[in-house]
Protein backbone atom coordinates (compact mmCIF):
# COMPACT_ATOMS: atom_id res chain seq x y z
CA UNK A 1 0.00 0.00 0.00
CA UNK A 2 1.11 3.56 -0.78
CA UNK A 3 -0.71 5.40 1.97
CA UNK A 4 -4.17 5.59 3.45
CA UNK A 5 -7.07 8.01 3.02
CA UNK A 6 -10.41 8.57 4.70
CA UNK A 7 -13.02 9.06 1.99
CA UNK A 8 -16.41 10.54 2.97
CA UNK A 9 -19.05 10.27 0.23
CA UNK A 10 -22.74 9.44 0.60
CA UNK A 11 -23.38 8.64 -3.08
CA UNK A 12 -22.94 4.88 -3.05
CA UNK A 13 -22.16 4.36 -6.75
CA UNK A 14 -19.58 7.15 -6.85
CA UNK A 15 -18.13 6.15 -3.50
CA UNK A 16 -17.67 2.52 -4.50
CA UNK A 17 -16.15 3.41 -7.88
CA UNK A 18 -13.70 5.93 -6.42
CA UNK A 19 -12.68 3.58 -3.60
CA UNK A 20 -12.08 0.77 -6.06
CA UNK A 21 -10.06 3.02 -8.36
CA UNK A 22 -7.83 4.29 -5.54
CA UNK A 23 -7.25 0.79 -4.18
CA UNK A 24 -6.14 -0.45 -7.60
CA UNK A 25 -3.40 2.18 -7.38
CA UNK A 26 -2.20 0.81 -4.05
CA UNK A 27 -3.98 3.32 -1.78
CA UNK A 28 -5.83 2.01 1.26
CA UNK A 29 -9.29 3.60 1.53
CA UNK A 30 -11.54 3.88 4.57
CA UNK A 31 -14.89 4.82 3.01
CA UNK A 32 -17.69 6.35 5.09
CA UNK A 33 -21.09 7.63 3.99
CA UNK A 34 -21.85 9.93 6.96
CA UNK A 35 -20.01 12.51 9.00
CA UNK A 36 -20.61 10.59 12.23
CA UNK A 37 -19.03 7.37 10.99
CA UNK A 38 -16.17 9.37 9.48
CA UNK A 39 -15.33 10.91 12.85
CA UNK A 40 -15.28 7.46 14.44
CA UNK A 41 -13.17 6.04 11.61
CA UNK A 42 -10.65 8.87 11.84
CA UNK A 43 -10.10 8.25 15.55
CA UNK A 44 -9.66 4.53 14.91
CA UNK A 45 -7.56 4.45 11.76
CA UNK A 46 -5.56 7.68 11.82
CA UNK A 47 -3.60 7.96 15.08
CA UNK A 48 -1.28 10.44 13.34
CA UNK A 49 -1.96 12.89 10.55
CA UNK A 50 -4.06 11.72 7.64
CA UNK A 51 -5.54 12.66 4.29
CA UNK A 52 -9.33 13.11 4.21
CA UNK A 53 -11.44 13.47 1.07
CA UNK A 54 -14.79 15.02 2.05
CA UNK A 55 -17.97 15.55 0.07
CA UNK A 56 -19.40 18.83 1.37
CA UNK A 57 -23.06 17.76 1.12
CA UNK A 58 -23.40 14.88 3.58
CA UNK A 59 -26.72 13.56 4.93
CA UNK A 60 -26.04 14.22 8.61
CA UNK A 61 -23.69 17.21 8.70
CA UNK A 62 -22.01 19.78 6.50
CA UNK A 63 -18.63 18.64 5.16
CA UNK A 64 -17.04 21.85 6.42
CA UNK A 65 -18.31 21.09 9.92
CA UNK A 66 -16.84 17.60 9.69
CA UNK A 67 -13.48 19.10 8.72
CA UNK A 68 -13.61 21.46 11.70
CA UNK A 69 -14.27 18.56 14.07
CA UNK A 70 -11.40 16.50 12.65
CA UNK A 71 -9.06 19.50 12.73
CA UNK A 72 -9.95 20.02 16.40
CA UNK A 73 -8.61 16.49 17.04
CA UNK A 74 -5.65 16.73 14.68
CA UNK A 75 -4.21 20.02 13.44
CA UNK A 76 -2.02 18.12 10.98
CA UNK A 77 -4.86 16.61 8.93
CA UNK A 78 -4.97 17.17 5.18
CA UNK A 79 -8.35 17.92 3.54
CA UNK A 80 -9.56 17.62 -0.04
CA UNK A 81 -13.12 18.88 -0.51
CA UNK A 82 -15.41 17.46 -3.19
CA UNK A 83 -18.55 19.35 -4.15
CA UNK A 84 -21.12 19.93 -6.86
CA UNK A 85 -21.50 23.49 -5.59
CA UNK A 86 -19.45 26.07 -7.41
CA UNK A 87 -20.12 29.13 -5.24
CA UNK A 88 -17.00 31.20 -4.68
CA UNK A 89 -17.92 31.60 -1.00
CA UNK A 90 -17.92 27.82 -0.51
CA UNK A 91 -14.54 27.50 -2.16
CA UNK A 92 -13.03 30.23 -0.04
CA UNK A 93 -14.46 28.71 3.14
CA UNK A 94 -12.84 25.38 2.31
CA UNK A 95 -9.48 27.02 1.72
CA UNK A 96 -9.73 29.01 4.94
CA UNK A 97 -10.26 25.73 6.79
CA UNK A 98 -6.87 24.64 5.49
CA UNK A 99 -7.93 22.54 2.50
CA UNK A 100 -5.03 21.49 0.30
CA UNK A 101 -7.35 20.97 -2.65
CA UNK A 102 -10.92 21.62 -3.78
CA UNK A 103 -12.38 19.50 -6.57
CA UNK A 104 -15.68 20.22 -8.30
CA UNK A 105 -18.04 17.41 -9.30
CA UNK A 106 -18.18 15.78 -11.74
CA UNK A 107 -14.47 15.06 -11.69
CA UNK A 108 -12.11 12.79 -13.60
CA UNK A 109 -11.13 9.93 -11.31
CA UNK A 110 -7.67 9.74 -12.88
CA UNK A 111 -7.08 13.35 -11.90
CA UNK A 112 -8.26 12.72 -8.33
CA UNK A 113 -5.96 9.70 -8.02
CA UNK A 114 -2.98 11.74 -9.23
CA UNK A 115 -3.64 14.51 -6.73
CA UNK A 116 -4.11 12.02 -3.89
CA UNK A 117 -0.87 10.19 -4.70
CA UNK A 118 1.06 13.47 -4.82
CA UNK A 119 -0.30 14.50 -1.42
CA UNK A 120 0.33 11.10 0.17
CA UNK A 121 4.03 11.44 -0.59
CA UNK A 122 4.04 14.35 1.86
CA UNK A 123 1.78 12.72 4.47
CA UNK A 124 3.68 9.44 4.92
CA UNK A 125 7.42 9.04 5.36
CA UNK A 126 9.16 5.80 4.47
CA UNK A 127 12.49 6.28 6.24
CA UNK A 128 11.87 7.63 9.73
CA UNK A 129 15.52 7.73 10.82
CA UNK A 130 16.65 9.66 7.75
CA UNK A 131 13.66 11.94 8.08
CA UNK A 132 14.39 12.62 11.75
CA UNK A 133 18.00 13.58 10.99
CA UNK A 134 16.92 15.99 8.26
CA UNK A 135 13.89 17.39 10.05
CA UNK A 136 15.42 20.27 12.03
CA UNK A 137 16.23 23.56 10.31
CA UNK A 138 17.73 26.60 12.05
CA UNK A 139 17.66 30.17 10.81
CA UNK A 140 18.38 33.13 13.06
CA UNK A 141 16.28 32.65 16.20
CA UNK A 142 13.90 30.28 14.40
CA UNK A 143 13.95 26.50 14.75
CA UNK A 144 11.74 24.41 12.47
CA UNK A 145 11.24 20.79 13.50
CA UNK A 146 9.52 19.06 10.62
CA UNK A 147 9.42 15.76 12.49
CA UNK A 148 7.32 17.10 15.35
CA UNK A 149 5.62 19.69 13.11
CA UNK A 150 6.57 22.54 15.37
CA UNK A 151 8.22 25.94 15.23
CA UNK A 152 10.20 27.62 17.99
CA UNK A 153 10.97 31.34 17.81
CA UNK A 154 13.43 33.12 20.09
CA UNK A 155 13.34 30.23 22.57
CA UNK A 156 9.64 30.64 23.26
CA UNK A 157 6.97 27.93 23.41
CA UNK A 158 6.63 25.60 20.46
CA UNK A 159 4.10 26.59 17.80
CA UNK A 160 2.26 23.63 16.20
CA UNK A 161 2.29 23.55 12.41
CA UNK A 162 0.33 21.66 9.78
CA UNK A 163 2.32 19.50 7.40
CA UNK A 164 1.78 21.95 4.56
CA UNK A 165 2.96 24.89 6.70
CA UNK A 166 6.11 23.00 7.67
CA UNK A 167 6.81 22.03 4.06
CA UNK A 168 6.38 25.58 2.78
CA UNK A 169 8.54 27.04 5.52
CA UNK A 170 11.28 24.49 4.95
CA UNK A 171 11.24 25.20 1.21
CA UNK A 172 11.55 28.95 1.82
CA UNK A 173 14.28 28.34 4.40
CA UNK A 174 16.31 26.53 1.77
CA UNK A 175 15.96 29.52 -0.57
CA UNK A 176 16.57 32.36 1.87
CA UNK A 177 16.98 35.84 0.37
CA UNK A 178 15.96 34.49 -3.05
CA UNK A 179 12.67 35.33 -4.76
CA UNK A 180 10.49 32.22 -5.12
CA UNK A 181 7.83 32.37 -7.82
CA UNK A 182 4.28 31.78 -6.63
CA UNK A 183 3.56 29.56 -9.61
CA UNK A 184 6.54 27.33 -8.74
CA UNK A 185 5.19 26.85 -5.21
CA UNK A 186 1.73 25.97 -6.52
CA UNK A 187 3.05 23.43 -8.99
CA UNK A 188 5.40 21.88 -6.44
CA UNK A 189 2.93 21.49 -3.57
CA UNK A 190 -0.47 21.35 -5.30
CA UNK A 191 0.43 20.11 -8.76
CA UNK A 192 -1.38 22.91 -10.55
CA UNK A 193 -1.88 26.66 -10.58
CA UNK A 194 -5.28 28.34 -10.55
CA UNK A 195 -7.09 31.13 -8.70
CA UNK A 196 -8.50 29.10 -5.81
CA UNK A 197 -5.37 27.08 -5.16
CA UNK A 198 -3.46 30.35 -5.29
CA UNK A 199 -5.70 31.71 -2.55
CA UNK A 200 -5.01 28.60 -0.49
CA UNK A 201 -1.28 29.30 -0.75
CA UNK A 202 -1.92 32.90 0.33
CA UNK A 203 -3.69 31.64 3.46
CA UNK A 204 -0.74 29.42 4.42
CA UNK A 205 1.80 32.19 3.76
CA UNK A 206 -0.27 34.63 5.83
CA UNK A 207 -0.26 32.22 8.80
CA UNK A 208 3.50 31.69 8.55
CA UNK A 209 4.09 35.43 8.30
CA UNK A 210 2.17 35.97 11.54
CA UNK A 211 4.32 33.39 13.33
CA UNK A 212 7.54 35.01 12.13
CA UNK A 213 6.55 38.43 13.44
CA UNK A 214 7.85 37.26 16.81
CA UNK A 215 11.37 36.83 15.43
CA UNK A 216 13.83 39.17 17.16
CA UNK A 217 16.38 38.69 14.35
CA UNK A 218 14.06 40.05 11.66
CA UNK A 219 13.39 36.88 9.68
CA UNK A 220 10.29 37.49 7.57
CA UNK A 221 8.36 36.46 4.47
CA UNK A 222 7.65 39.32 2.09
CA UNK A 223 5.52 39.57 -1.03
CA UNK A 224 7.25 40.36 -4.30
CA UNK A 225 4.46 42.00 -6.29
CA UNK A 226 3.46 40.06 -9.37
CA UNK A 227 6.12 37.39 -8.81
CA UNK A 228 5.96 35.56 -5.50
CA UNK A 229 7.65 35.62 -2.11
CA UNK A 230 11.05 36.00 -0.48
CA UNK A 231 12.31 34.75 2.86
CA UNK A 232 14.32 37.69 4.20
CA UNK A 233 17.11 36.69 6.55
CA UNK A 234 19.24 39.64 7.78
CA UNK A 235 23.01 39.13 7.80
Amino acid sequence: MHGKVLYVEDQVDLGFLTKQYLEKRGIEVIWCTTGKTALEAYKLHFPLQGLIIIDIQLPDMDGFDLARRIAAQDERAYFIFLTARTDRIDRMLGLELGAVDYIAKPFEIDELVLRVKNLLRHVYFTDEQTFEKQSISQMGDITLNKSSLSLMIDGQARIPLTIREAELLEYLFQRKNVVVRKEDLLLRFWGRSDYFIGRSLDVFISRLRKFLRNSSTGVSIENVYGVGFIMNVPD
